[in-house]
């Protein structure tokens, strides 16, 4: 099976891409490299095409695939060019949707958010009403939109499964700097700059899913035969004292958080937690990984290597 994985050498983009490559689908990258890292791909072997996804020129030239999985995106939620944001996510969306379209490409995965829940009533169910907080979340919205537009069309030629992941962490998201994951940005405050700073009294709850369960959900939707929308999560939500908690046993220190006022009032979720009912009903399987059991394989294994 011959896979396209754009935004391949970025984070989740890079774990879905070598860990295709074990299973022996002839996998492909396509990345621009504006915010990825090319160290996530050192162990990668396929071929990596580098442009844009904004460039249809260079889509019209590519061959065709069996599945593409759509992972390109301006992920940084602080991001203040609404205009860039929405026409990298959103037009890029559709010019990938589009390509598959003409290609006849059999199935696209691609990646949704959480963030289009924004502060709605938890857990969160994939067909309640959508209220994006920023414009990241507002880009997938749209891209959501489109897709549920076209799937309910009769006789729609491509299987389009979305998948709208939660707080996801885990190794290969180093060079995303403040759009990184809490658990990360913690490790090394608590590594590097003691006492971890987090918003006050840290009590705000994510549903945090490690990257080698969203790698292997991703993955399992080559199998699935219909069009959907799905949640991502572990379906748990944890605060962010916790993490420091879990952190400070694994790194065998014990710092107390530090609390700052929030600078994101308005635009930020306090609460998420993912209905994982219907993934489970569609794919058959849900994250092995607890919190706990993620930031020690994570810590141990990557982080202090």
């Amino acid at each position: 099976m011959k896979i396209l994985i754009t935004g391949g050498a970025g984070f989740i983009g890079s774990n879905i891409a070598l860990e295709a490559q074990k299973r022996n689908y002839k996998t492909y990258i396509l990345d621009d490299f504006s915010s990825s890292n090319f160290k996530n791909l050192e162990e990668f072997k396929g071929e990596v095409i580098v442009g844009d996804i904004l460039d249809i020129n260079l889509l019209s030239k590519l061959p065709k695939f069996d599945v593409v999985i759509h992972q390109a995106a301006i992920t940084d939620t602080t991001l203040k060019d609404d205009k860039k944001m929405l026409y990298v996510n959103f037009n890029g969306f559709k010019n990938i949707l589009n390509f598959c379209l003409s290609k006849k490409t059999k199935k696209l995965i691609y990646a949704s958010s959480a963030g289009v829940y924004g502060d709605g009533p938890s857990p969160m169910k994939e067909n309640q009403k959508l209220h994006p907080l920023n414009t990241y979340a507002y880009s997938k919205y749209l891209c959501d939109r489109e897709v549920l537009r076209l799937i309910n069309k009769k006789k729609f030629p491509l299987k389009i499964i979305g998948l709208r992941y939660f707080n996801v962490y885990g190794p290969g998201e180093y060079h995303k700097k403040s759009a990184s994951s809490m658990i990360y940005q913690l490790y090394l405050q608590m590594k590097q700059n003691p006492p971890p700073r987090i918003f006050k009294y840290g009590e705000q709850k994510r549903d945090f899913v490690y990257v080698k369960d969203v790698v292997e959900i991703t993955l399992k939707c080559i199998e699935v035969n219909r069009s959907v929308i799905l949640n991502v999560g572990k379906g748990e939500a944890r605060s962010f004292n916790e993490i420091i908690d879990i952190l400070n046993k694994v790194i065998g220190t014990n710092f107390k958080p530090d609390y700052f006022d929030n600078p994101y009032q308005g635009v930020y979720q306090d609460f998420t937690q993912a209905d994982i009912s219907l993934l489970q009903k569609v794919l058959k399987i849900k994250p092995k990984f607890s919190l706990e059991e993620g930031i020690k394989d994570y810590v141990t294994n990557y982080l202090e290597r």
